[in-house]
């Protein structure tokens, strides 16, 4: 059996509303033979199902690349479906069926295709009260279709967030539409079939328009409308009859709008509605609007460029029942839905007409069990619902808003609470699920959840710090720290792709870089070390995981832009200007300063010297062999340069802290005969600190990397299980459901860290993940052949543990790496998906192992056989491997 699944254009299954004109193709293979490699493969691409129409057919293809082949047949036309489908062949001398049929829908490729104009509800700028918020406006207009519709397409984007309706239904699941990108630079667009949500005769078009990222508040400065003072839609239908006819409507001067019964809708402060304002019928033929106003043509300034959206959207993703329900001592009834969550909450009341019901939300309960909101500053997380009155009860849940919480406060309610009438409704962006980790420790595997969980509440269209104070910005430090913790657990190689593209676009002309992107913090707030760096770590991260040269290619002037920028504030290689955030809240610095003790001098020639070896490698990878000269002996004169400045002649780093030694060793900054003398400092202090580290943002993630390349795995292991403060196992103890931005958000005593900056939902130190998927489990892409083509399985077996596992959806296929201790064997699972190769580690002799009960020479599938001082090293092909040895070893 030879198959081929999984076929994506542009890494997404069916994608609806393309605007790449040469777009790519990449497959998976299964197969029940080990070994299984492709050696030849056919695509074809048609305007029709049955492929009577062939457009492209690549012919034979000797190759073993299942990943981003571009098409290269004759040019694409916009708004058109495409039908796209593979068969290989193996080194079996099998030929496959055809892969099941791919579907991929064109846009529009030029901004000169739309013939839309962008629409608005004239209102006073200033908003309404001493609030400053606008009542979120509704706007429709009526159309004809005169006859049987084959297909239609909506196309449409906001300045703001939209809903779209259709004849009184939805239009698409899509939340908070368009997203956020840097608006001034680039503004996605949306693309909906809507064919069956149309009718002969007399149609009705609406939309709601809210504030969202572009009006809203928006940062920790009290700033409104930071992007423009009047929101605007953009909507262009296309209609294809039966008889080959078409017909388009469009935003324009003819639609009609008013204000609804949604008095304001804000990212950060939550939601009001008032029932008794709906207008019932607004978004169905027949509706009343000859009191609403005629729209205004809004006037969006410097005319954005509009892409076509090139990454899954945020959807509702999941829905949690409150797990119970609690009286404060302040007398507050409050909901506990079990988990710190993202998203809001769906309810259903029976009350009468104005009565008014609040929800209120917050992550944890204080040390007295009262609800706790200090830690939102100015974000308000509230919703207001004023009741209609209707007799069989009403339902709602909110717009253009989201909340960070686990419990919940009810104010208003006239009745006795019913558990069964609130459901949290999870929100993030509709990401792949792609890697689990779980072993034999409890507490382990709730921290793989709470990373997890963090991932999906901070992943909300872009990557965020923190979903619920005055915050929820694009900070590029959490960012690259996370980037391959994220990439393990989900798919982010769209969602990167898109962040990526706004931080290139936001790059200052000097090639600094943003502190946060989409940039809302000024000119003046860019560059800090390991922040910046993101230009560089994230590209290279993504290439790692995924393989593709296209976003390596598409990021490569912004990393080469990034490391110029650092040269010229450099002085003899050492980066020693500018403002930096330092280790960012370590546990070193007298005073709690929240940069740390750790020289800002040394982490940022450090990160210096690391991003000039990810651009050395990126020009390899793409050819660029002059530019891979060059910042190789860049590297190298910083190397020295770090040498001469932070190491004493007798080979003493000069700055103590954990995080200087963890970042010389972690980036190869000094000489090998200088290495054992700075682990030893960095292993004697955290044995001094009784087993605790006491590093930041910047040190955290290469911890117990350093310590178990260098072989002190246990000592990593001991780190990883320590439950005492700090550690990232007493949040757990201490009931934590996400990951901390402080190691005591919630102090020993129960206390909490000052509000001006606690967030519960934070993934920084979530980038542990990365080490337990990899040196637990083993799990390691390779450079050499990226995208776990070929990779490697060197799992630390120790710690206690009894087993552990690591499951991975890559882009070739399912990857399984795992261990378990027995009373007289221990086994090592490993499953490789057909076209790739790995190398796995042994803990014993090549004599001592079997495989699946075989001696391991004996072994189908197996290649070359190694030994080494500290065990076995196999070569592997595809399928699925159960190695034995004696326990003992």
């Amino acid at each position: 059996m030879l198959n081929v699944s999984t076929l994506r254009c542009q890494m997404r299954q069916n994608p609806l509303g393309i605007d790449q004109q040469s777009p790519h193709f990449s497959w998976q293979l299964q197969s029940d033979k080990r070994n299984t490699k492709q050696t030849a493969y056919r695509i074809q691409v048609s305007t029709d199902w049955r492929f009577d129409a062939i457009l492209w057919d690549t012919e034979t293809v000797e190759s073993d690349q299942c990943l981003y082949q571009y098409y290269q047949g004759p040019e694409l036309t916009e708004r058109t479906r495409y039908y796209a489908r593979v068969t290989v062949w193996d080194n079996h001398g099998r030929q496959s069926d055809w892969s099941e049929i791919a579907v991929f829908e064109t846009a529009f490729f030029h901004n000169s295709s739309w013939r839309a104009q962008w629409i608005s509800l004239a209102e006073d700028p200033e908003g309404h009260g001493q609030s400053g918020y606008h009542p979120v406006p509704f706007l429709r207009r009526e159309f004809q279709v005169d006859g049987p519709v084959a297909n239609a397409r909506v196309y449409a984007s906001a300045l703001g967030v939209y809903q779209l309706r259709l004849n009184g239904c939805a239009v698409g699941d899509h939340v908070l539409a368009p997203g956020w990108t840097s608006y001034q630079e680039r503004l996605q667009y949306q693309t909906y079939d809507v064919t069956t949500l149309l009718q002969e005769g007399t149609n009705a078009l609406g939309a709601m328009l809210g504030d969202g990222w572009y009006r809203g508040y928006i940062g920790f400065q009290g700033q409104k409308a930071f992007y423009g003072d009047q929101t605007a839609l953009l909507v262009q239908l296309h209609i294809t009859y039966s008889d080959g006819r078409e017909e388009v409507v469009v935003s324009d001067p003819s639609w009609k709008a008013a204000e609804g019964p949604i008095i304001y809708s804000d990212i950060y402060n939550g939601e009001h509605y008032d029932g008794r304002c709906e207008r019932d019928g607004w978004d169905a033929p027949g509706f009343d609007d000859g009191q609403w106003h005629p729209v205004t043509a809004a006037d969006p300034g410097e005319e954005p460029v509009l892409v076509a959206q090139e990454v899954e959207p945020v959807r509702r993703i999941q829905e949690l029942k409150p797990q119970r329900q609690l009286r404060t001592p302040d007398g507050d009834t409050v909901l506990d839905f079990g988990q710190n969550m993202v998203g809001w909450v769906r309810f259903t009341i029976t009350a009468p007409e104005g009565t008014e019901v609040t929800l209120e939300h917050a992550e944890v309960l204080d040390q007295q069990g009262r609800f706790y909101t200090d830690n939102l500053r100015s974000a308000e997380q509230k919703i207001t619902y004023v009741c209609r009155g209707l007799e069989h009860g009403e339902t709602y849940e909110p717009h253009f808003t989201f909340q960070g919480f686990r419990y919940v406060r009810i104010k208003g309610l006239p009745h006795e609470v019913h558990l069964s009438d609130f459901t949290g409704i999870v929100l993030h962006s509709d990401l792949e699920v792609t890697g689990q980790f779980y072993c034999s420790v409890p507490l382990l595997n709730q921290l793989q959840q709470n990373i997890l969980w963090g991932q999906r509440g901070n992943f909300l269209d872009i990557p965020t710090d923190c979903p619920q104070r005055d915050e929820r910005l694009g900070w590029t430090g959490d960012a690259q720290m996370f980037a391959s913790t994220a990439a393990f657990n989900m798919f982010t190689l769209s969602f990167f792709r898109k962040w990526l593209r706004d931080l290139a676009a936001e790059q200052r002309e000097d090639g600094g870089v943003p502190h946060v992107i989409p940039n809302v913090l000024g000119d003046d707030a860019h560059s800090s070390a390991a922040w910046g760096d993101a230009a560089t770590i994230i590209p290279w991260t993504m290439y790692l995981y995924y393989g593709d040269k296209g976003l390596l290619r598409q990021q490569y002037p912004s990393m080469k832009a990034w490391i110029e920028y650092i040269r010229s504030r450099s002085d003899g290689y050492l980066w020693n200007s500018g403002f930096h955030f330092g280790d960012w809240l370590s546990l070193d610095a007298p005073g709690h300063d929240r940069r740390g003790a750790t020289d800002e001098d040394l982490i940022a020639t450090a990160f210096f010297a690391y991003s000039a070896s990810l651009v050395r490698q990126a020009a390899e990878v793409l050819g660029h062999d002059q530019d891979a000269a060059e910042y190789g002996e860049l590297q190298e004169e910083i190397r020295r340069a770090f040498q001469w400045e932070f190491l004493t002649p007798s080979g003493r780093l000069a700055v103590p802290t954990q995080t200087a030694h963890i970042l010389a060793l972690m980036f190869d900054l000094v000489e090998e005969e200088q290495k054992p003398r700075l682990l030893e400092t960095l292993v004697q202090d955290i044995k001094d600190k009784d087993i605790h580290l006491s590093t930041g943002f910047v040190g955290t993630p290469y911890l117990c990397f350093v310590l178990s390349d260098y072989g002190y795995t246990e000592l990593a292991y001991s780190l990883l299980l320590q439950t005492e403060y700090p550690s990232w196992l007493y949040p757990i103890t201490k009931g934590a459901t996400t990951v901390w931005e402080h190691w005591d958000s919630i102090k020993e005593d129960g206390s909490f860290w000052p509000a001006d900056m606690n967030s519960f939902n934070h993934y920084a130190y979530g980038a542990v993940g990365d080490w337990m998927y990899r040196r637990i489990c083993g799990l390691q892409p390779q450079v050499e052949q990226p995208g776990f083509k070929e990779f490697q399985v060197y799992p630390h077996i120790g710690g206690g543990l009894t087993f552990a596992q690591a499951d991975y959806m890559s882009v070739h296929g399912l990857i399984e790496a795992g261990w378990e201790i027995g009373d007289d064997k221990t086994t090592i699972r490993v499953t490789v998906p057909a076209n790739t190769r790995a190398s796995v580690w042994l803990p014993g002799t090549a004599e001592q192992a079997r495989e699946s009960s075989v001696p391991l020479q004996d072994a189908d599938g197996i290649g070359q056989i190694w030994e080494l001082d500290d065990g076995t090293l196999v070569d592997i092909g595809s399928g699925t491997f159960e190695f034995t040895l004696p326990s003992q070893t």
